[in-house]
């Protein structure tokens, strides 16, 4: 009867260990920002990321946090649960206390999904969102955040950028429980739809009858966009971009044309935004917007240390300067010395119209 016993517990133990085993293997939380009903793509790199995590193993367990409230909410859910396969779960936080995205409580948000769901990793895209929020929440569960990750080599080693993207970094993560990331969303594609029938993964409510309303210290107050038919910055196929040698605003709008023409976005040099040709959300660069188009072409852009940084990565990428010495020569596919006044009237009038 003892041995009988013995046995019994042992196989007990064993099962439960299996299934804990089972359950946290690739545990991913990817905390996702949504609009119009829709993941956004930097959100959807994440999940990408996510993937990877599990060596390519569709069944690794990705779980994607949306928060927010309204209709738009429940249909971003459902993006959400039908995006990439390694998706298992969708959780959803309904609540007009994540209508904006203020750090501090939505980090309380993340903290309390990881009290849970105890996840290996956490992860959010590298941009203004993913900024915004991951520092407070690792602050919040004492580990220390990885970001701006560009590789991942395994489960707890990954790749950065350091000094503006001249050097690469090896981390090793060596800290408990979870390890927090943020990616750089150009770094890691979005998987094409596929065409292939799959089932979707759950979508769930998160329990919010725990989370803690203490008062917080900012408040939102409103949020302003310009009305603009053309492609979102981050996202766009094509860039154009333009530096201090325009000059002043006016003469600003030969980009505007030229990517009107092209069908792609308007970029800016931080020299550009600083001087008040155009507004700062559309600098590309280190401290700006990190962007990797198919073909990027850049007009009057020295190449400062820190513009490259924002746009190395770019597939193709064109330069005019009428500086043949311009550091941004050294990293252009097509490089051409002449006036930026000529050459783009001479591109506006030759170029056919984007059908």
């Amino acid at each position: 009867m003892a041995t009988t016993r013995m046995i019994l517990g042992a196989i007990k133990k064993r099962s439960f260990w299996h299934s804990l085993s089972s359950s946290r293997h690739g545990s991913t939380l990817v905390v996702a920002e949504h609009e119009s009903g829709a993941v956004k793509p930097h959100s959807l790199s994440a999940v990408t990321a996510a993937a990877s995590l599990g060596g390519g193993n569709d069944k690794s367990s990705v779980s994607v946090l949306l928060a927010g409230s309204g209709p738009s909410l429940h249909q971003a859910a459902s993006h959400a649960a039908s995006s990439h396969p390694s998706v298992s779960q969708v959780l959803v936080a309904d609540s007009e206390r994540f209508k904006s995205p203020l750090a501090e409580p939505w980090a309380k948000l993340v903290h309390l999904v990881q009290q849970q769901g105890s996840y290996i990793h956490i992860i959010a895209a590298s941009n203004s969102f993913g900024k915004n929020i991951m520092p407070r929440a690792a602050a919040l569960l004492d580990v220390s955040p990885i970001t701006d990750v560009t590789g991942i080599s395994d489960s707890h080693t990954f790749v950065r950028p350091i000094y503006a993207g001249n050097a690469l970094c090896t981390v090793r993560y060596m800290g408990s429980n979870p390890c927090i990331l943020t990616i750089r969303s150009t770094s890691f594609a979005v998987p094409q739809k596929s065409n292939n029938s799959k089932a979707e993964a759950s979508i769930s409510q998160v329990d919010l009858s725990n989370f803690d309303e203490d008062l917080n210290k900012s408040r939102y107050i409103s949020q302003t966009s310009q009305d603009d038919e053309r492609p979102d910055l981050g996202n766009a196929r094509v860039v154009i971009t333009g530096g201090r040698a325009l000059k002043n605003s006016e003469n600003f709008k030969l980009i505007e044309n030229l990517a009107k023409k092209l069908g792609g976005a308007v970029g800016a040099t931080r020299a550009a935004v600083d001087a008040g040709f155009v507004p700062n959300d559309l600098q590309v660069g280190q401290t700006g917007k990190i962007v990797a188009p198919e073909l990027y072409m850049a007009f009057g852009v020295s190449g400062a240390i820190q513009h490259l940084a924002g746009m190395r990565d770019s597939k193709v990428i064109v330069a005019v300067n009428n500086d043949a010495d311009a550091p941004i020569f050294q990293v252009a596919d097509y490089g051409l010395v002449g006036d930026l006044f000529e050459v783009i009237p001479e591109l506006l009038e030759k170029l056919p119209e984007k059908k």
